[in-house]
């Protein structure tokens, strides 16, 4: 029985390399131009995510706003930690933008950690113990989310009032 040339297996070993490097590289090819396209939305995040590493918080809340992301966990997360660390922090509007983030993605280990913060900062200890619980799950290994967040909640209880937040 005839077979066509086209069922018939690549033989040599040569071929073989050969085949499988064109292949590659025409994947290659394809993935280099999908990466000259336009940002994403968390490229957006950089110049809010650099006024809080300045700690201008008023400033990165005006980044956000301009920036206007409300369907990216990252940006209500970033907006809750900003309203937080304000020189007259922002309780509710920090605790919005954190449910929010986590409304959109619930394992947001940003938003569960700074949420517990905000919750020992508001004495609602059972709260930040539950976000506390819900990064456990979150980290398939311990991460320095639920490590910060379990040393604020140590120091809230061995201090018996606010802890002095980790970050």
């Amino acid at each position: 029985m005839k077979r066509s040339t086209f069922s018939r297996p690549i033989a040599h070993p040569v071929a073989n390399l050969v085949a499988t490097t064109a292949l590659a590289f025409a994947v290659a090819g394809t993935a280099l131009a999908a990466d000259t396209g336009p940002a994403t939305p968390a490229d957006k995040l950089g110049p809010a995510r650099a006024l809080i590493a300045d700690g201008k918080w008023t400033a990165a809340i005006d980044e956000l706003k301009r920036v206007n992301d409300p369907a990216s966990a990252d940006w209500n997360n970033l907006m809750g930690y900003s309203h937080r660390k304000a020189k007259t922090p922002d309780v509710a509007a920090a605790e919005r933008y954190y449910d929010e983030a986590l409304r959109i993605e619930p394992k947001h280990r940003g938003a569960l950690a700074y949420s517990g913060e905000l919750y020992l900062m508001t004495g609602k200890l059972p709260q930040a113990e539950q976000r506390l619980a819900a990064l456990d799950k979150a980290c398939f290994l311990p991460c320095s989310e639920y490590t910060a967040l379990k040393k604020s909640v140590e120091g809230y209880k061995a201090g018996g009032s606010k802890a002095v937040s980790m970050y």
